[in-house]
């Protein structure tokens, strides 16, 4: 019965306009960067290495496939929350609002279950979601701009892979990406059983974000204590496997912090779902 009620969640976003407005959206942006790229993409390579030019000497492609995908990678996760907030903010919420919440409850499955199908909906959507950026961000880019060694600019100065150790930090980065976001759809379908429209579950999800970001960029000492909880904190944790070394430590911590949040919120949506009042 958990799985049918799951299968019935994706089907009803699949026939939400909205759900397809992210993957769209997506896709227009990726679509754009590429093609600024492949006509100035020249200019943002001499931004990189033109500081660099007394010391090293650069030869090869290196507007490549794997640059054009870490850029997207860095781009996209920071407007992503958003669309995913979007769909997962309508998935109780949304029903209380056309009051079919009245009718999904009364089926012979408990209000924990019909939650966590809602929950597994939201995050086969998210997988979904990063799988199209990732197809964009690797497949599209390297057809278009070809395979080479990645040179990222970072805090400690040049890194560059070679294009053989690059496909792992990918797939790895994408997946912490993917945890990030998840988080974002546990809080937006948290706030979601606490409302009775759509509209309030995404503003709140969104200003939620906004708020610890800023909190996270402030150098007030006041805040320093409570940075490293934040999940807003780790959601460009995935930039960890684009260091040299890898720091484990880091990747380690930022995961437990996400998985922390997730089973915080998911709790505190079970519990308000459960006592939600159908009847008013």
């Amino acid at each position: 019965m958990f799985w049918k009620s799951t299968y019935n969640e994706l089907i009803k976003i699949s026939f939400k306009p909205r759900s397809y407005l992210g993957v769209g959206g997506i896709s227009i942006i990726i679509l754009l960067i590429l093609m600024a790229m492949k006509l100035d993409g020249s200019l943002y390579i001499e931004i990189i290495t033109g500081q660099f030019d007394d010391s090293l000497s650069f030869e090869g492609n290196i507007l490549n496939g794997n640059l054009i995908a870490f850029l997207i990678i860095q781009m996209l996760i920071i407007h992503v929350p958003l669309l995913v907030a979007f769909v997962t903010g309508d998935l109780v919420s949304g029903e209380s609002a056309m009051g079919t919440i009245r009718l999904l409850l009364t089926k012979p499955i408990s209000r924990s279950s019909v939650l966590m199908s809602k929950f597994l909906a939201s995050v086969m959507y998210t997988f979904f979601l990063v799988l199209w950026i990732a197809f964009l961000a690797l497949v599209v880019s390297y057809f278009i701009f070809g395979s080479g060694d990645l040179i990222v600019l970072n805090f400690d100065g040049l890194a560059i892979f070679q294009d053989g150790d690059i496909t792992w930090r990918f797939i790895l980065g994408f997946s912490l990406a993917f945890l990030s976001l998840v988080t974002v759809a546990t809080l937006s379908l948290t706030f979601s059983c606490f409302s009775e429209n759509s509209i309030g579950p995404i503003v709140a999800t969104m200003g939620i974000i906004i708020l610890f970001t800023i909190i996270g960029s402030l150098d007030v000492p006041v805040f320093d204590s409570i940075k490293p909880y934040l999940f807003t904190t780790h959601m460009a944790a995935w930039r960890y496997f684009f260091d040299d070394p890898v720091s484990k430590d880091e990747v380690i911590n930022s995961i437990i912090i996400l998985i922390s949040h997730i089973v915080f919120l998911l709790g505190i949506a079970l519990y308000k779902f459960n006592k939600k009042d159908i009847l008013s």
